[in-house]
């Protein structure tokens, strides 16, 4: 399988609680919902096309407890996303995590670099992280992320957990599409080709 990071970020690079006041409120992030305001059925209709391509799923902890919170609940009815999230293989990574009642869902420790990649091997179509920032963020940084799919909203929102660390590892891609929806929301589509190339410029002058 491919494994595709799939985020919603602000323009400044937030990815924390984008859905609501109360999505996550770690660490005393009062902004959430920045997202909302910029939805609309074109923007719906990518999500569910991506999550179209997911034959499982890869969460860190924290995002892990926030779906297995809110999906189970959800009408399929109402939300179609709901039926491949409950019903898709689910793998979290943590250390700390000992008991998973979203089923179908395996537990990641120790190694979890050399089980993601164990997971890479299974035959399927797309891995699909969403959320979970800081572990797409380690796992781009050492090399395992194929895709990277971004939403950026046109919002700036000053606070919050950002998707890429201060004095991260560079990452080099290929834009692979770009749009923006009626709403605003830039959607970008990457191709992670390893590490980033580097160059100088030198201007021509006049005479």
């Amino acid at each position: 399988m491919r494994l595709i990071l799939q985020e919603f970020l602000s323009l400044d690079g937030v990815v924390q609680g984008p859905g609501s006041p109360d999505e996550d409120t770690s660490d005393g992030f009062a902004r959430g919902g920045w997202l909302v305001p910029h939805m609309d059925e074109e923007f719906l209709n990518v999500v569910m096309g991506w999550l179209e391509g997911a034959d499982a799923f890869l969460f860190g902890r924290r995002t892990y407890e926030n779906f297995a919170r809110d999906w189970p609940t959800m009408d399929p009815a109402e939300d179609p996303a709901a039926t491949k999230l409950n019903g898709l293989p689910k793998y979290v990574a943590s250390h700390s995590l000992t008991e998973a009642t979203w089923e179908p869902t395996t537990i990641l420790s120790g190694d979890v670099f050399a089980q993601v990649a164990e997971l890479k091997r299974l035959p399927g179509r797309e891995l699909q992280i969403h959320g979970s920032a800081r572990l797409g963020a380690s796992l781009l940084a050492a090399g395992l992320v194929d895709e990277l799919r971004l939403m950026v909203a046109p919002v700036v929102v000053g606070d919050g957990r950002r998707l890429f660390p201060e004095h991260g590892v560079p990452s080099g891609l290929r834009l692979r599409s770009n749009r923006t929806t009626p709403g605003g929301i830039t959607v970008q589509e990457y191709e992670v080709v390893g590490t980033a190339e580097y160059g100088s410029y030198e201007g021509g002058g006049g005479s």
